[in-house]
């Protein structure tokens, strides 16, 4: 008898585990069915800042693949415009709502895989649901809020939320030729995933184009006029006029429907899974942004919402519906992003988390530049480890700098994800000519100064 797999979701991790599993089974051995509520399927929701900002166009070029290729290259019947409103564990089958005709039917599974990514963060402020509030998570958002800037009428905008999303907007609607454009953070600096001396930099980064940097403010309210449109964003006393708001105060893992059937979810909220990516419910499998994944250096459950786990988590479950045998082995927070001029990256912990994490730390920061220094093009950039007192291993680290920075942090990830120490990481062979780096590489000279802060006596 020919098996089903359902899939919840048609993004990277769904449509990655409904693929990898057809190229083990064939239609004989294993039926696909992947519902997924939006109009589009494996497309790149990273890539929308840069649609609003006109350096991606047409709209098309961010979709993998569509749904009618799914069907012709991997015969995955999938259903777009189709929401599962409910799973029942015990009969293995799942509620699906037709959102077009608004009709209503079960489809049995053998294999689930629950793909539902992550949910905007969206505070109940007065006036959240205006129009001229967008937040940034699917294609359609992006295609509406490029309609209103194509129209002209924006002259103010307010981005609340400075991580990658908010940051990465801020900058697409300045070169949109917004004329006003301001960023909210709450925290003392824009980027809280990096440390405040390094989001500082960041800071400057986007003063420099224009952008209005506003930190340490709550938002209360988004005023509206009396036609319910929003005009400007409440925060203390203060009223910033806005034609648009764009909501960057970024997600929360989409587990809901997953925790209403009776499937375990972890404290960050993820759903929990094995190393294989199995639920705690027989037969269903879970991946990418809602689930719960195991980071490296803190030992710890977290929440990481990157289409890079999503894809490897899809392929994971993929190659174990189709009778092999795969484990996802973890994270350790490697994430990048360009705002502006500058390069941004980031690996493992920052100070507070490590903290947080209980280790005793020491933190280095240093200042280099991406070629060497005589070369034509040469840029700065400024490099900061952490590495725990005593025993010298390397937990996290972070780099700011212009072109030709933010990558070296790929070659901090993989000392991160195999233990070594920053004495380790002094003595890497790393590549050198003067186009490309300076004869000590900037990842050398911060390990070198961060080997001698913990050796030093009383540290």
């Amino acid at each position: 008898m020919t098996e089903r797999l359902v899939v919840v979701g048609g993004d990277a991790a769904g449509m990655s585990a409904a693929s990898q599993a057809r190229r083990l089974l064939g239609r004989d051995d294993l039926a696909i069915t992947a519902f997924e509520r939006g109009e589009h399927t494996s497309y790149s929701a990273c890539g929308i800042p840069y649609f609003v900002g006109g350096d991606v166009r047409p709209l098309e070029r961010l979709v993998v693949r569509t749904p009618a290729e799914f069907r012709d290259l991997y015969d995955i019947d999938v259903r777009t415009r189709h929401e599962v409103v409910e799973i029942d564990t015990r009969t293995a089958r799942v509620r699906v709502r037709d959102l077009d005709a608004g009709s209503e039917k079960w489809q049995a599974y053998s294999h689930l895989v629950v793909a539902t990514g992550a949910t905007p963060k969206r505070p109940q402020w007065p006036g959240i649901d205006a129009d001229g509030v967008f937040g940034v998570q699917t294609l359609g958002d992006g295609v509406a809020l490029d309609a209103l800037l194509t129209e002209g009428a924006c002259r103010s905008a307010v981005v609340v939320g400075g991580g990658y999303i908010g940051l990465e907007m801020a900058e697409a609607l300045v070169r949109r030729g917004v004329p006003r454009v301001t960023l909210v953070e709450r925290d003392e600096e824009p980027m809280p995933t990096l440390d405040p001396d390094m989001g500082a930099l960041v800071r400057t980064a986007l003063e420099d184009v224009g952008v209005a940097v506003r930190t340490s403010t709550i938002v209360d309210a988004i005023e509206t006029d009396s036609t319910g449109r929003v005009r400007a964003v409440a925060a203390g006393q203060d009223s910033i006029a806005a034609d648009v708001v764009v909501l960057g105060l970024g997600v929360r893992p989409a587990s809901a429907l997953a925790e209403a059937a009776g499937i375990e979810v972890g404290p960050t909220g993820g759903i929990r899974t094995d190393r294989r990516m199995r639920t705690s419910a027989e037969g269903v499998w879970a991946a990418g942004d809602c689930v719960e994944v195991f980071h490296r250096v803190s030992r710890g459950p977290a929440a990481v919402a990157l289409g890079t786990h999503a894809n490897k988590q899809g392929r994971v479950v993929g190659i174990n519906v189709g009778g092999g045998y795969a484990t996802f082995p973890g994270v350790v927070g490697t994430a990048i992003s360009k705002i502006c001029e500058h390069e941004v990256s980031r690996t493992g912990l920052t100070v507070a988390e490590a903290g947080a994490a209980g280790f005793e730390t020491v933190a280095v920061v240093v200042e280099s530049t991406t070629r060497a220094g005589y070369f034509p093009g040469s840029e700065p950039m400024r490099i900061k480890l952490v590495a725990e007192r005593g025993s010298g291993r390397l937990l996290g680290a972070q780099i700011v700098g212009r072109a030709g920075s933010a990558k070296r942090i790929d070659a901090l990830a993989v000392a991160l994800w195999n233990g070594m120490s920053v004495g380790e990481i002094e003595g890497l062979d790393l590549s050198y000519a003067p186009p490309f780096a300076p004869v000590w590489d900037p990842v050398l000279i911060a390990a070198l100064e961060a080997h001698g802060a913990v050796s030093a006596p009383g540290r």
